[in-house]
């Protein structure tokens, strides 16, 4: 049976052929040389955060994808409960982009979300064929993730406005390579029709 989800009055799916991922979202952006990393993803949090709301509205799983920060002992409520309560610099961008109750979340303890967890698990159980990703940082952790997503034979779509970089430049360059060499939807997050991606039929994709 579907998930009741009492922040939208809908329902979340046990299965869905499309699923969006966030990664490395809740992030209290207390590293060395967070700052420009921390200006551009203040920028796209809004899109972000409005392309989660459609997610959800079309019964769209959300799956937060966050790194364990070298912590084996890391927690994801409790990364979530310092990012929102501890005064840490991203707050405005966790709190615009925290998960509800019925989101699904995944520790990742290096770059890509697929290794070494279970997110493959995951998106088999939800009988997953198409990946949105979103977050950051484009040319590292959300370009390692669509790399590994996209040796799997997910088909990807990664919006040049949910995803930000240390630099416009980093992030430009790294869409450009996500979109030629991994065959990946670059448009932004407000061309994509979420109701006929996740209605299209295998042969169509």
């Amino acid at each position: 049976m579907p998930t009741k989800n009492p922040d939208l009055h809908g329902y979340v799916p046990d299965s869905s052929p499309v699923a969006l991922i966030l990664i490395d979202v809740i992030n209290a952006f207390e590293f060395e040389g967070a700052e420009p990393i921390y200006e551009s993803t203040i920028r796209v949090a809004p899109a972000i955060a409005s392309l989660k709301k459609r997610a959800k509205e079309a019964g769209i799983p959300v799956i937060y994808v966050n790194d364990n920060f070298g912590k084996w002992q890391s927690d994801f409520r409790k990364l979530l409960e310092h990012c929102l309560e501890d005064g840490v610099k991203g707050e405005p961008i966790v709190r615009m982009l925290q998960p509800d109750s019925d989101d699904y979340f995944v520790l990742k303890p290096k770059h890509s979300g697929f290794y070494s967890t279970n997110l493959d698990v995951l998106l088999n159980y939800l009988q997953t064929e198409s990946l949105i990703l979103a977050g950051i940082t484009a040319n590292i952790c959300v370009l390692f993730t669509a790399n590994d997503a996209y040796m799997r034979d997910y088909e990807l779509i990664v919006p040049g406005d949910c995803v930000a970089s240390e630099s416009d430049e980093e992030n430009r360059n790294a869409l450009q390579q996500i979109a030629k060499v991994l065959k990946a939807d670059t448009r932004p997050s407000t061309e994509i029709d979420l109701e006929a991606l996740k209605a299209r039929r295998p042969e169509e994709k």
